[in-house]
């Protein structure tokens, strides 16, 4: 039954894309692109909980906009309205009293008014400056009643009008975290490697001349599971890890122990900058499933260390 489902459903919505009016869109987007003011949105029932979705998406990719309730704005919440706002009023039939009962009032404010509907020709786009018609060939609902098919066009065209105004205001990645600098949204595009790395004294490292023996204890206290080695100039040379010791021990034997640590580590590891975002090596560490990797050395343009950021503190950050 769910596969019949899933496909109605995609085939409603190809209907949508395949019929919808695109010039008409275009002009409702340089409506939307030409407001001095603030986009507000409205709607009854579902379709004032798209208008409201659609407003907090807006405002958080940097669009001025916020929802108004239609019952409240009757009852003094067009005091937020002005002359150089643009309302968007949401509604599948077009013949919501609530909605129609508003729009005088809000063209006494000297706003714009664009209705979204799903049929053209009903009172409401009618009483609206302008007003764009979205194609509905039926609700997925049995009874062609509860708003289903219809609501998800309208969030649809509402993210995608959201969208076109981010690629208008060349909205970047800097300003969508500055907006969202909280949860994990937040955390994936703000949290730097910087930000989690060890460094200093907790940073586990010797020189290419140290044996194995030497730097064991660094090995095991640190709890990093590597070593990094470094030459006189704190320059990055290699990495020695956990499985680095496991295979030379079953290599070499306790010989290993007094080889010098710069002819059995991994030389030219990967490596990654302080300012790159901590998502980004994660995505890095994992990049290659068949040479995966816990550890990873930050360094700066000249490959001099600058700390280790660990699998283990990106996952515990919650990214």
């Amino acid at each position: 039954m769910l596969q019949e489902l899933f496909d109605r459903q995609r085939s409603y919505i190809e209907h949508f894309f395949d019929a919808v009016d695109v010039a008409t869109a275009e002009k409702i987007f340089e409506v939307l692109r030409d407001c001095k003011g603030t986009l507000c949105f409205t709607g009854i029932g579902k379709s004032g909980l798209v208008a409201n979705k659609i407003a907090v998406t807006m405002i958080s990719t940097g669009t001025k906009a916020q929802y108004i309730s239609a019952t409240n704005a009757l009852h003094g919440d067009l005091g937020m309205v002005g002359e150089d706002d643009v309302i968007v009023l949401f509604s599948k039939s077009g013949e919501s009293d609530e909605l129609l009962n508003l729009v005088p009032f809000l063209r006494n404010k000297g706003a714009t008014l664009v209705a979204v509907v799903s049929k053209a020709g009903n009172r409401l786009a009618k009483a609206c400056h302008h007003s764009i018609a979205l194609p509905v060939e039926q609700e997925l609902c049995p009874f062609d009643l509860a708003p289903t098919t219809s609501t998800a066009i309208q969030m649809i065209f509402g993210d995608i009008l959201t969208v076109a105004l981010m690629r208008h205001k060349e909205f970047s990645l800097d300003q969508y975290a500055l907006n969202h600098p909280a949860g994990r949204i937040g955390k994936r595009i703000s949290l730097k490697v910087n930000d989690l790395m060890i460094s200093g004294t907790r940073l586990p490292s010797c020189k290419n001349s140290d044996t194995l023996l030497d730097i064991l204890g660094d090995l095991s206290a640190k709890g990093c599971g590597c070593v990094l080695v470094l030459d006189d100039d704190g320059l990055l040379l290699g990495i020695f890890t956990d499985g680095d010791l496991r295979r030379a021990l079953q290599k070499y034997g306790p010989e290993v122990l007094q080889q010098p640590i710069g002819q059995i580590m991994t030389a030219n590891p990967r490596t990654i900058e302080g300012e790159v975002l901590a998502w980004d090596a994660m995505q890095a560490m994992e990049s290659d499933q068949n040479r995966a990797i816990t550890v990873m050395p930050v360094v700066d343009r000249d490959r001099k260390v600058k700390g280790l950021i660990k699998m283990h503190d990106i996952l515990q950050s919650g990214l």
